[in-house]
């Protein structure tokens, strides 16, 4: 896997060896082999159905893989509370549902986890979520409900609030798929700025031109499996596969008003 930003000599951010995930009879993961480097930025795609949220999602035990390993920060996720915990507190999410709690003022949503979990003082909370929210340019809503917000504010809202954490790695399923084309714009800007921190990403999406601008590595999945991944560069000017250009093809036939591309 070739070194990108800072990961040299570092332990992998994220390790998955042999990973398989069922519904019943449904196999939805098999046997998944991924690594992804310390301060990587590494984005998932591939036809909807095809594992990609699945995968993101087993990675912080919000889905229970049925065999294989995953290691997050040299953490090995088990069933345990205990490594669960552990393993969550290396990583932020952000979800294409946004995920706030509605009765919540902005500012609460943002300062909740760091009371509860982190068992920080209220003002020194309140501040690390100030900070955050002004970085996401929505500083402005901190007293605001969500209800009052738009989607891209919303999102942006969220993942200020996965950063208040200061997590290592932060996922993202799908962050602009419920929002309308302007509010895509806001919330990719703000994911482009974030990977040039230096933090581990690992996001699903459609956003083709933001994959082709962002990612270090591309990965494509059908099926449960991964299909094809290389650097970004050599992904999408010389797949290897026909399914790949297939998609790849279907991507830029729809293309945003920012310049980016979006899947099917």
């Amino acid at each position: 896997m070739p070194q990108t930003r800072s990961t040299q000599g570092l332990a992998p951010a994220v390790s998955i060896t042999g990973l398989n995930k069922f519904y019943g009879t449904f196999h939805a993961l098999r046997d998944i082999d991924l690594e992804v480097a310390s301060g990587e930025i590494v984005v998932l795609c591939g036809p909807s159905g095809s594992g990609k949220s699945t995968l993101i999602r087993c990675i912080n035990h919000l889905e229970q893989h049925d065999a294989g390993d995953i290691h997050v920060s040299g953490i090995r996720l088990t069933r345990r509370q205990e490594d669960v915990e552990k393993v969550r507190r290396e990583l932020g999410m952000v979800f294409q549902s946004f995920n706030l709690f509605p009765h919540m003022t902005v500012l609460a949503n943002c300062t909740f986890a760091l009371k509860l979990a982190l068992k920080v003082p209220q003002k020194e909370a309140e501040a690390i979520a100030q900070e955050y929210l002004a970085k996401v340019n929505v500083a402005e809503q901190a007293h605001k409900y969500p209800i009052q917000l738009s989607g891209g504010q919303q999102q942006r809202v969220a993942i200020a609030r996965a950063l208040c954490l200061k997590p290592r790695i932060m996922l993202f399923d799908e962050p602009t798929s419920a929002l309308d084309p302007e509010s895509v714009g806001s919330v990719l800007r703000i994911m482009e700025d974030l990977a040039q921190t230096g933090i581990t990403m690992i996001c699903v999406t459609h956003e083709m031109g933001f994959a082709r601008r962002v990612a270090d590595r591309c990965v494509f999945m059908e099926r449960g499996e991964i299909v094809e991944t290389g650097p970004a560069k050599t992904f999408f000017d010389a797949p290897a596969c026909e399914r790949l250009r297939n998609f790849l093809d279907a991507a830029h036939t729809s293309i945003t008003s920012d310049g980016s591309t979006r899947g099917s």
